[in-house]
């Protein structure tokens, strides 16, 4: 195995009401989230970040409505870590999508959870 995970890029989960949901954050944890979406986007230090979302509850993104959350894992070559991943008979989804803050991929773990893989810019 040559590829790694770097680090978490983002936890996201469904929310039945992510607008309600997200101000409890705020008001009781002190997460004050981004106007631009249900969530915030941390910074450990430049180009380390990870970020936390709350997703509508019929949101097909994390694939099986079974699941609850998904992990977004940075990745330094999405390309090799997908074939790593097809090569030891992981479900690979064919999509791979780009765009302003990088490249994503997904992959199902052997319980059935969606996990995203992400290369930074």
């Amino acid at each position: 195995m040559s590829e790694r995970v770097l680090g978490i890029g983002g936890v996201f989960f469904r929310a039945e009401r992510p607008g309600e949901l997200a101000a409890w954050y705020a008001d009781k944890l002190g997460i004050d989230r981004d106007p631009q979406f249900t969530g915030k986007a941390f910074s450990a230090r430049d180009g380390d970040e990870t970020v936390w979302a709350l997703f509508p509850s019929d949101t097909t993104y994390f694939g099986s409505s079974d699941n609850q959350l998904m992990v977004n894992y940075r990745v330094r070559d999405l390309d090799a870590m997908l074939a790593q991943l097809r090569a030891a008979g992981v479900a690979v989804d064919e999509r791979v999508e780009e765009i302003e803050n990088g490249r994503f991929g997904w992959a199902t773990d052997p319980e059935g959870n969606r996990i995203e893989l992400w290369e930074p810019r």
